[in-house]
This record gives structure tokens, sequence and C-alpha cells, in this order.
């Protein structure tokens, strides 16, 4: 077991961004929960899945919606309705115990990403529990289904989700999890695009062998690179693709980013003009929360489940969605995908058919870091 630092914290959420591939919720909210967990005394304790006691129950929390503004007008009907001062996520996690009688050993994040990965951690400070060095994705994702879980038929339900208003919703006998992507996300549209959920409460036993182990640790070890390669004053995005088995495929100036809110999810699109090495070259990324396509010159570089992280390289940060403006000066870091989604299970799940290409998946490189 490590008990993590605040150094220790900030690089696992830097590499989350990263790995988030522009999706997985904002790195600032993400440290404030883990700056609220320190500051309430709270210990956040790492173990490996191998390492958890036999019998012992788990579960992962996670946050799900768009990640781009409603319309004005859609905002106005939720004025209305009060809020509540407890986090979304922990009105889910009590309502969870008292649903299942259960105690939880620990939580797993759901993915990488800035404050999904944090949410998770946050749960798992806040009851004395552990978090698990694992995860189901690898990275972020769209998608309820694109996950090692839904891979190995591991059921979803009982799930237990909450939003800012209070209004907690328990979703029973869901089919699998293809329905609760459903479900779920249509929750997440009548609560202002954003819902706090638990699922796979499970024993360790059930889960251990249906996530991609020792991830939070990767995590933590991009993070560092990024960080000291910034203080050393290194290229950052090559330090990145070297370190995570990569390459740095374009750099340039953002042209266009245009981002819409479809369906409970963020669509849009990211035009980049080459610079340097790639002048008179343009790259187009495709958004659906995440970083989904790359296009050089009109043509597929690169396709889920590989992913594309943008850098912005005035800032030295990684790139959220839909944070993208004309103007900026950025990177795109190229990074193999886990092994575990280059499977047909996961590429039926999370490969270029996803996106209505009706191409094979090439990746880009070896397997994940």
């Amino acid at each position: 077991m490590k008990i993590l630092s605040r150094q220790d914290l900030t690089d696992i959420l830097y590499g989350c961004a990263i790995l988030g591939t522009g999706g997985g919720g904002e790195l600032d909210e993400g440290l404030q929960y883990i700056d609220s967990a320190l500051a309430q005394g709270k210990e956040l304790r790492l173990v490996s899945v191998d390492d958890v006691p036999a019998g012992s129950k788990v579960c992962t929390p996670y946050l799900l919606g768009a990640i781009s503004a409603l319309p004005e007008h859609e905002e106005k009907q939720y004025a209305r309705l009060p809020r509540t001062s407890e986090p979304a996520i922990m009105t889910a996690f009590k309502r969870l115990q008292d649903y299942s009688g259960s105690e939880f050993y620990g939580t797993i994040c759901c993915e990488l990403g800035g404050s999904n990965t944090a949410i998770s951690f946050y749960v798992a400070a806040m009851t004395d529990g552990h978090i698990i060095d694992a995860d189901p994705a690898g990275r972020a994702v769209p998608e309820i289904t694109h996950s090692t879980y839904y891979f190995n038929g591991l059921p979803a339900a009982p799930i237990i989700t909450a939003n800012e208003f209070g209004e907690c919703f328990i979703c029973e006998n869901v089919m699998d999890d293809m329905r609760a992507e459903q479900i779920v996300r249509a929750l997440a549209m009548v609560s202002r695009n954003d819902i706090a959920a638990i699922d796979h409460a499970l024993a360790i036993e059930e889960i251990a062998d249906s996530v991609i182990k020792g991830s939070i640790s990767k995590a933590l070890e991009l993070g560092r690179v990024f960080r000291e390669s910034k203080r050393d004053k290194l290229d950052l995005a090559a330090e990145i693709a070297r370190h995570g088995g990569g390459d740095v495929s374009f750099r340039g100036v953002i042209s266009a980013a245009e981002f819409r809110t479809e369906a409970g999810f963020t669509l849009g699109d990211i035009y980049i003009n080459g610079s340097g090495e790639h002048q008179g070259s343009e790259y187009h990324i495709q958004v659906k929360n995440e970083n989904m396509l790359g296009w050089l010159n009109g043509e597929i570089q690169v396709t889920i489940p590989d992913l594309i992280c943008l850098l912005d390289l005035d800032k030295g940060e990684p790139l959220t969605n839909p944070n993208p403006v004309e103007g900026m000066n950025v990177a795109v870091i190229l990074l193999p995908a886990p092994k575990e989604f280059t499977t047909s299970k996961g590429l039926s799940a999370f490969g270029p058919a996803y996106m209505g290409l009706d191409i094979p998946y090439k990746p880009v490189m070896g397997s994940g870091f």
C-alpha cells in the first residue's frame, strides 16, 4: 500500500488528463476534490488489485454527461431547482451503502481523466477506503460500454445515481451495459447534463481479472515525467510521446474549434494549421467528448481506441475539451491503445465502426505503455 502525497496526486491527475484524450473532466475540478479530502485530514491510499483482501467489496464511482455548456434556454429550466451542499457522488455512495447493506473496501475509477479519476479517489478518501490501482478503460471514453467490464460481461446494476439537486435514482435489473448507458445518459440529460453514478459494486474476486491493472501507477509515472520535463524545459510533447511509446504526430496553431451538445454528448471538430516541419499541412480532430479520429490533410491517420492527446504548448498544459480555441499553439501526441481495447470485443465496442467508419483498425504504435 502507498499513501499518496499531494505531489503524487497532482502527478496522477496530470497523467490522467493527458491520457484522457480531451475527456475525463477538468483537471482543476479534480484537484479541488483532492484538496477538499486532504483539508479534512483524509489519507489517500493506493493498493494493488492483487493485494485487496479476499471477499472485499469495491465499486466504481464516476460522473457522466456532456462536457460543454448548455444553451442558455436550457440552463434556465434548472434555475428553480434547489442545489444541495453535499457532492452528488457522496449522496450516491451513501444510498449505495443503505441499499446494499455492504461496506466497501475501496473504489476503482471508471476511466483516466482529470476529474473522473479524482471523483473515485475522493469517495475512497472520504469513506476511509482504498484506491485500487486499476481501471476498466486505460484512457477516457464516452460511454459505459467502452469498458473492460463490458467486454467481460460484468453486471453494472444496481446503478445508484444522484444529481446536484439531491435527486437519487436506483436502477435495478438493467439488462447489460448497453442498456445502462442509455438509462444513465437519459438521467444525465434531465440533470443539467451531469450526473454522479456508482456501478459494478462487486467482490474483488469478481472484478480483479476484468480491469487494467496498474493504470494509476502508470498515470503517476507519466505525470512525473511531464512535471520534470516542464521543470527542466525539455520538449514536453516529445518526452510524453517517448515515455508513452507513442509519437508527436503534428504541431501547429488551431485555426478553428467548434463544439455542440447533442444527445448528452459534446460533439466537435478541431482544425490545426501546421507549423515548423508541418507547415502547409492541416490536422483535423473529431470529438465525441474525447478526441476520437485524427485526419491529416483529409486522410484518416488515427482512430480510436488509440489515444489522440492535445498539449497546449504555450501554457505547457494538457488540453481538454471544449477548451481548444483559435490561435492556440498545440502538439498532437498519439499513444497506443491499451491492449484490452485491441481485441475483437474491444474493437467491436470502441473501434472505427463506432464513429461510422467502415475501415479496419490500424494501430499507430505497438501495445500501450
